[in-house]
């Protein structure tokens, strides 16, 4: 493999772009009220003791930072970068990161507003703070709205950096003597001494007060010195010291296993990105397990990242059931206080083992070794709005930041991280033979034309399905659309339910009954009659999740028929519930989204049906073909994973379709392959870098209006700097009125990265300067996943 490249995040090109303001940009020379331009390019300042200006970052998206006077009381350990402060912006109080020290202002020091207070004694993590500062950079987002997205809710709010900590009562060596004269005329403490001397390791204050024990009584054996008091924290309490790293012995590797873990073995103290491409069921998670192992062994933390929070509880319970060191997890469905205990176990070391979804990407690790991120393909790693960061592109920066393996696994690779192992950016290890005997299920095109369906199947797959019911075993509906049915249609007009605010079809659900959109959520009752006609003879139109339910249910009656999308798992645990039923064993028909596509689990079923594989195959996003096979070859994967071979049908109305063809007899390395060749013809991802302006308004004219003027001064101004960076649009958005605002996109495409950030910086200041932005909303997102 050659040499890493010089710039953070090798085969990215993460690298470290200014966003300091081009000369001659608006803006570039003049400054707000205390206001400072972000210096891009360097790290944050080192510490000074005594300084006079404090350059803050704060939660606004302003590219800016912004001069305070320290306050009158410095930390303990005097001012340094990444220490929180309390600050006055405007009129509103907030909590801001002081960014660097400085003894002068642009500003006479007297205008400057002082700081109110000090939030922390000592910086915020310096691997954090690094992190989020590349971030800021390279997405050209605002650095305080960074730090602000990447650290817990509680720590934006104030909130002190510790965790909770669970008070424990243990027995002393004194409370051997049982001849205690003090404790004769104070039997409930003898009681009590002698509970307490049955848990040597001691017991939770909870757990003694529900045996009808008091606090008092707990606070007289401390003074007698007959027992102690001591805190452990929540999350990743320090546990009992056994010897033992592993709560069970580790599965034996096949060939193919042991040399990828021993390839990454051979540079476990350097940068070293491996693609881990092997085939659903071939034993990625058990590479894992014992690279983590290595890992923690030398005394390190590793990271794992997970696309879908749905993965989070069952990739947890291996891992705990595995290591007997702390394992804590970080993702939406934590409490606020949740994910900041699992934020300070991992930042002061104590959780060897940190395993979540996108977001924990920004998670500080006191002695980083490893980072995994596991179906590296997947599009949930990216973020959408906001700061729009891509979690597995961090994770190449991050690795090549601290010096360590990187780990990307899936069976489906993108094209990106395909085309980096080709070219030697990445080491590729292949895992071809599935842990089970069984080879992997082939696809099988069912032709859905001039068939009669029902819920959206045909008669030879409902036969297949009673088969494998007859047999004992499970099947797997996969349909990609939730509700009852695509949309409500009438059948003597031909109105359909269209969206108010959206150029989209309203989606009609039965439980409970109603039309809702899925873009803006907005939602109205079901029309007795038509509204156009005042037909009654209304009729929905197409299957989602509901009506194959429905149709099933009604067609296998003695089966239970499981039905996983977004609205059936909304109650929290539901998931892991069904999960918990389907693993059981006893047959069972399963309907679901993408939820069920990504690295579950399902050893009884064998029998896998996609009910419409046309969905992406003729999509405007250039990247759909490539995302639908990557979902098509995940689906297929849930097929005979045990003791029994699997089978997977696929209905489509072009099962002529070259791509969809190659794709079932070849597989998607080859179509993967195609789709590269066809990516550089056209000059698209991964040979080209892009960046898109997505501009929005309630009024037409105003988008049109900015569209049109951030076009125009770009192009005067890419044509003085000469040839390098293409300016493509303004066009209108895939769907152009949404949520009751108007859409248009601006792409930038270039062959250089630095070429594209740099005309990306220019771009965004004379947004932030012009008077047309004012009247509309503006995003830049960089490397953009999808073009909706």
């Amino acid at each position: 493999m050659p040499p890493p490249d010089p710039l953070p995040g090798t085969a990215y090109g993460l690298s470290v772009v200014s966003n300091r303001l081009p000369p001659g940009a608006p803006g570039a020379t003049t400054a707000e009220h205390s206001s400072r331009t972000e210096a891009g390019g360097q790290l944050l300042d080192s510490s000074c003791s005594i300084p006079r200006v404090l350059r803050v970052a704060i939660p606004t998206p302003l590219r800016r930072l912004f001069d305070y006077r320290p306050s009158q009381t410095p930390p303990p350990g005097g001012w340094q970068p990444g220490i929180r402060v309390r600050v006055t912006f405007g009129r509103r109080q907030m909590v801001g990161v002081v960014e660097s020290c400085h003894q002068d202002s642009d500003l006479p020091l007297a205008k400057l507003k002082a700081v109110e207070e000090w939030l922390d004694a000592t910086p915020l993590p310096a691997d954090w703070l690094w992190l989020c500062r590349f971030t800021a950079r390279y997405y050209q987002h605002s650095l305080g709205d960074t730090l602000h997205q990447a650290m817990p809710v509680l720590l934006r709010q104030g909130r002190p950096l510790a965790g909770r900590v669970r008070e424990q009562w243990q027995a002393t060596d004194k409370s051997r003597h049982k001849d205690d004269e003090r404790l004769k005329r104070a039997p409930r403490q003898a009681e009590l001494l002698a509970m307490l001397c049955q848990h040597p390791h001691g017991l939770p204050t909870q757990a003694i007060l529900a045996q009808s024990f008091t606090r008092e009584q707990l606070l007289a054996l401390v003074e007698k010195g007959l027992i102690q008091r001591h805190e452990t924290p929540v999350a990743a309490s320090p546990q009992p010291a056994s010897g033992h790293l592993l709560a069970e012995p580790s599965l034996p590797l096949k060939q193919e296993q042991a040399a990828a873990l021993a390839a990454i073995h051979e540079r476990l103290d350097h940068f070293h990105p491996c693609l881990l491409h092997g085939v659903t069921g071939s034993g990625k998670t058990e590479v894992y397990l014992q690279l983590i192992e290595a890992v923690v062994n030398r005394g390190r933390q590793a990271l794992l990242l997970v696309p879908e929070i749905g993965l989070t509880p069952q990739t947890l319970a291996r891992f705990r059931q595995r290591f007997q060191v702390p394992v804590v997890a970080l993702h939406s469905g934590l409490t606020d206080n949740e994910r900041l205990d699992a934020w300070e176990a991992a930042a002061s070391g104590r959780a060897p083992i940190v395993i979540g979804t996108r977001s924990a990407i920004f998670t500080p690790l006191s002695r980083p070794g490893v980072i995994i991120v596991d179906e590296e393909h997947d599009g949930s790693f990216k973020q959408q709005e906001g700061l729009r960061y891509h979690a597995r592109d961090l994770a190449v920066a991050r690795a090549h930041h601290h010096g360590i393996p990187l780990v990307l696994g899936t069976a489906t690779p993108s094209l990106e991280s395909l085309h980096h192992a080709r070219s030697g950016a990445y080491r590729h290890l292949r895992l071809t033979q599935r842990a089970s005997r069984h080879a992997p299920a082939k696809l099988e095109l069912v032709d859905l034309r001039g068939r009669p369906r029902q819920g959206g199947l045909i008669p030879p797959v409902l036969e297949a399905i009673q088969g494998t019911l007859d047999a004992g075993h499970q099947v797997l509906v996969f349909i990609n659309r939730r509700g009852f049915a695509p949309t409500l249609a009438c059948h003597a007009c031909g109105w359909l339910a269209d969206c108010d605010h959206c150029d989209a079809r309203m989606t009609l659900h039965r439980q409970p009954p109603v039309l809702a959109c899925h873009h803006c959520d907005k939602r109205r009752p079901i029309p007795g009659i038509c509204p156009a006609c005042g037909s009654g003879d209304l009729r929905p139109l197409g299957s989602g999740t509901e009506r194959t339910e429905e149709t099933l249910a009604a067609l296998f009656p003695r089966v239970p028929v499981h039905r996983i999308d977004r609205d059936s798992t909304r109650r929290r645990d539901a998931f892991e519930a069904i999960l918990t039923e389907v693993k059981r064993g006893e047959p069972c028909l399963l309907v679901g989204t993408q939820m069920l596509a990504k690295g579950h689990h399902l050893p009884h079923v064998t029998l896998v049906v996609v009910v419409n594989a046309d969905a992406g195959l003729y999509a405007s996003d250039f990247r759909a073909l490539e995302h639908s096979a990557q979902l098509l070859i995940q689906v297929a994967g849930r097929a005979g994973r045990s003791s029994h071979p699997g089978r997977v049908l696929v209905q489509t109305l072009h099962d002529d379709d070259p791509h969809l063809r190659l794709l079932a007899e070849t597989g998607y390395d080859a179509l993967a392959e195609q789709l590269l060749t066809e990516r550089h013809a056209a000059g698209l991802p991964p040979f080209r870098f892009l960046a898109l302006l997505r501009l929005e308004s309630p009024r037409e004219e105003a988008a049109n209006a900015l569209a049109s003027a951030a076009s125009a001064a770009l192009r005067e101004w890419l044509q003085a700097r000469g040839p390098g960076v293409d300016c493509l649009g303004p066009v209108p958005a895939p769907m152009e009125r949404r949520q009751n605002r108007y859409h248009l996109q601006l792409m930038l495409a270039s062959n250089k990265r630095s070429q594209l950030h740099e005309a990306c910086a220019q771009l965004t200041a004379w947004l932030e300067a012009a008077p047309e932005a004012r009247k509309a909303r503006w995003s830049l997102d960089i490397d953009p996943q999808t073009l909706s």
